[in-house]
């Protein structure tokens, strides 16, 4: 397992790199039974969403799982393609405060439906696309 050095952009997120895949992990503002609201929240092979504050320093953490060799070695593996693009469009939920974006992230099994959890895992061969759509919602929701 390769961890990758916590910068100040990250925020409350912290990666570690294992088994081909990084594994972004959130720590909760909220040490008590209310944690749950603020935890990232993941739908098994089927996406993930995290808190709309939150986006920035993951995005930041996917940023530097690109700097990490590992991501590169996976990259030349050819697992995928590097112009497929396996996440959707970031949905914002007004509600919840949550920002959405369905793709790859953990093994998809029966469950229905997003949970929260600490871990968010993602294949290393799908980072870069989950970069591209969380940079491009920044980007919009900054020219709002």
């Amino acid at each position: 397992m390769y961890v990758i050095p916590v910068t100040a952009t990250m925020q409350r997120w912290s990666v570690s790199i294992e088994a081909g895949k990084a594994v972004f992990a959130c720590a909760p503002a909220v040490e008590d039974h209310t944690a749950a609201r603020v935890l990232p929240r993941m739908w098994p092979g089927h996406g993930l969403g995290v808190l709309g504050a939150d986006v920035p320093g993951l995005l930041a953490s996917v940023g530097e799982v690109m700097k990490a060799p590992l991501y590169w070695i996976s990259r030349y593996d050819g697992a995928r393609a590097w112009d497929t693009q396996p996440w959707t469009v970031v949905r914002e939920d007004p509600d919840d405060g949550f920002v959405y974006v369905g793709g790859p992230c953990g093994p998809a099994d029966s469950s229905v439906g997003y949970r929260p959890v600490y871990h968010l895992p993602v294949a290393l061969t799908d980072v870069r696309g989950l970069r591209i759509r969380l940079g491009a919602y920044l980007r919009a929701a900054s020219r709002v």
